[in-house]
C-alpha cells in the first residue's frame, strides 16, 4: 500500500463517521491480530519489540540495541504477514550513523508505507534534552526527518509534544500528526506518573489547532498517557474538535496480552480434576 491509497483510506473512515485507529506491533502476530481487528495503521518499532518481551516501552530509548537496526529485523517477521494495512517504520532520526535519505529509501524498497519519528527525543526533558540539544542531537533531526521521507512520498506519522512541534511537523509535510500524551498508564509495565484526562483533551486540541492552522486536512491522532482504554480515547474524542482518532501501542498489544493470557491460564487453573 502506497501514501495516497492509505490517506484514501483514511479518508473514507472518516466520512463514515469512524475514527482512524493506529497499533503498535512488537511482533508479528500482534500485526495479524491488529488488521484482522481493523487497524487502519501499524507502526513497528524497536519498543514494540522490548514492551512485548515484558519490559517498559522506555527501553526503546535506552542503549539497549540499535533502534534502526531492530526496526529492520522487524520487518522480516511484521511486513509478509500484513496484507492490506499500510506498514509504518518507527525511525530514529537523530541517528549519527545513518545516512537518512539512504535509509528512508531502503524503508521504502523493502516494503514499508511511511515512518515515524521514534525513538523521539520528545520524550526527554530536563538539562538531558537540553544536552542533546546543545550537541546536534536534537529534534531538529526529526522534523528534517520527516520533511526527507515527504520528500519521498512515504506517508508520515510524527510524534509531537507541544504546539511548536505539531506545527513544525506540519510544515515540514506532515500526514497525520499524533499528540503524544506521554508513557501509556496502566498494565503491568504501565506509568503511574501522567496528567489526567481533563489535561489531554486541552493539551491535544492544542496541537490539533495548531497542526489545522498550517493544514486544515492534516489528519490528527492523540496517544499515550491516560489515554489507555477505549472509554479513554471515547472521552477525548467527545470532548475535542477535529481529532480524527487515536494511536496506540500498549494499549492495543501489551495490555490486550496481559489480561487475556492470564484470564486464560486462571480458566484452565479453575478446571477440577479427579487425580485422586
Amino acid at each position: 500500500m502506497n501514501r495516497e491509497q492509505a490517506l484514501a483510506g483514511f479518508r473514507r473512515q472518516l466520512d463514515a463517521g469512524q475514527p482512524v485507529i493506529g497499533a503498535g506491533a512488537g511482533t508479528g502476530l500482534s500485526a495479524k491480530s491488529a488488521e484482522m481487528g481493523g487497524a487502519d495503521l501499524i507502526i513497528i518499532y524497536n519498543s514494540g519489540r522490548f514492551r512485548m518481551a515484558g519490559r517498559g516501552s522506555l527501553a526503546g530509548l535506552m542503549p539497549y540495541g540499535d533502534a534502526n537496526a531492530i526496526v529492520l529485523e522487524m520487518a522480516a517477521e511484521v511486513l509478509p504477514v500484513v496484507k492490506k494495512t499500510a506498514v509504518l517504520a518507527g525511525v530514529c532520526g537523530t541517528d549519527p550513523f545513518r545516512q537518512m535519505p539512504r535509509f528512508l529509501d531502503e524503508i521504502r524498497a523493502i516494503g514499508f508505507t511511511g515512518v515515524q519519528n521514534f525513538p523521539t527525543v520528545g520524550l526527554i526533558d530536563g538539562v538531558f534534552r537540553a544536552n542533546l540539544e546543545e550537541t546536534g542531537m536534537g529534534f531538529d533531526l526529526e522534523i528534517e526527518l520527516i520533511q526527507l521521507a515527504s520528500e519521498r512520498e512515504l506517508l508520515t506519522a510524527p510524534y509531537v509534544f507541544d504546539v511548536e512541534q505539531a506545527t513544525a511537523m506540519v510544515q515540514a509535510g506532515a500526514d497525520i500528526i499524533v499528540a503524544h500524551m506521554g508513557l501509556t498508564t496502566k498494565g503491568s509495565i504501565g506509568a503511574t506518573t501522567a496528567i489526567t484526562l481533563d489535561e489531554a483533551v486541552v493539551r491535544v486540541q492544542e496541537m490539533r489547532d495548531a497542526a489545522a492552522a498550517v493544514d486544515p486536512d492534516i489528519h490528527v491522532l492523540c496517544h499515550g498517557g491516560p489515554i489507555a482504554e477505549p472509554g479513554d480515547v471515547r472521552y477525548i474524542l467527545e470532548h475535542t474538535r477535529g481529532v480524527a482518532g487515536f494511536f496506540g501501542a500498549s494499549s492495543v498489544e501489551r495490555l490486550p496480552t496481559e489480561r487475556a493470557i492470564s484470564d486464560q491460564l486462571r480458566a484452565f487453573k479453575e478446571i477440577p480434576t479427579n487425580h485422586r
